[in-house]
């Protein structure tokens, strides 16, 4: 019989695959540089067969061969990690260990109320929250380190499985003396007349609010996007460069509804046409031996979702 990889090879393995960068797939695994690159090597001659190639200085290129055996790993290291989770899922639903990711924009306003309704309903379930953003947190789904996670679609959410829970709407946010102040609602094509404040590179937000952006036609005339004049990390620092009268800025109701405008000089009036909302909804592995429990923790969980929603 042939000698079969190791789990810990495969996570290995995976990671560099992931990662294409020796640090942070040793960082992922919790393990030192040296240990994943022996590994890997390890891994090489037992195989008989190079999986990377050695031959392009220090970027890390698969061989045909090791990029066709990585996403054979990760399937193998999938049904491995599902035989014990099946089982205890099967003996107790809804206990036990629960890796919850959940996006910037997102988790500030929803975390307190998940982990109160998720405590009252399931009290057996262990909870650990991981907030990130939407490429980080699908590669952790994609490595085993996170069990479900809480986005906004749409997103580039490819091999997962995703369940909607609610639509959350834009709206856009404005210095309270704004010409759009004397609008019901603010149309999308007309947001280019005014500069505007969007999240930073790597938010969800950002690529949505340029999606919109799309509809309204440059004041240059000219074609394709324009750059936002200022970025912001976070929801609250947006609204802070929106009161200063840097720009406007579409901010999702469910900030809006937490309280994010409170106390300051600040309008928010609903964005109309086309797509003006995002879809608050979990993702989880294809095929995960917890599908069912997940499902449950839908139904609860879109019990938060506004009355308005």
């Amino acid at each position: 019989m042939l000698p079969l990889p190791s789990a810990q090879q495969l996570r290995y393995l995976i990671a560099l695959s992931e990662l294409r960068h020796f640090g942070r797939a040793a960082a992922v695994c919790a393990v030192t540089q040296s240990t994943l690159s022996a590994g890997i090597m390890a891994l090489e001659r037992q195989l008989d067969a190079p999986l990377l190639d050695r031959t392009v200085g220090k970027k890390v290129v698969f061989t045909p061969l090791g990029h066709e055996i990585a996403l054979k790993a990760r399937q193998a290291l999938a049904a491995l990690e599902a035989v014990p989770q099946l089982a205890a899922a099967a003996r107790t639903p809804l206990t036990g260990p629960l890796r919850l990711g959940v996006i910037p924009t997102i988790g500030p306003f929803l975390i307190p109320s998940t982990v109160r309704i998720l405590h009252e309903h399931f009290p057996r379930l262990l909870l650990s929250l991981t907030e990130d953003t939407t490429e980080h947190l699908l590669e952790k789904l994609s490595l085993g380190q996170l069990d479900m996670l809480v986005l906004a679609m749409p997103c580039l959410c490819d091999g997962t499985e995703t369940h909607p829970l609610w639509q959350d709407p834009f709206y856009v946010i404005m210095p309270t003396n704004h010409p759009f102040a004397a609008l019901k609602s603010v149309p999308a094509e007309r947001l280019s007349e005014y500069n505007m404040v969007m999240m930073e590179d790597g938010h969800c937000l950002r690529e949505q609010t340029l999606a919109i952006c799309r509809q309204s036609p440059s004041r240059s005339g000219s074609e394709g996007e324009s750059e936002p004049t200022f970025t912001a990390m976070s929801l609250h620092s947006m609204a802070e460069m929106v009161e200063l009268g840097l720009g406007i800025a579409i901010m999702p109701a469910l900030a809006i509804e937490n309280g994010i405008l409170k106390n300051r000089a600040i309008l928010a009036r609903p964005l109309a046409g086309g797509a003006t909302w995002r879809t608050i909804g979990l993702a989880w592995r294809p095929r995960s031996p917890r599908a069912a429990d997940f499902t449950t923790l839908a139904g609860t969980l879109r019990t938060l979702a506004p009355h308005t929603a």
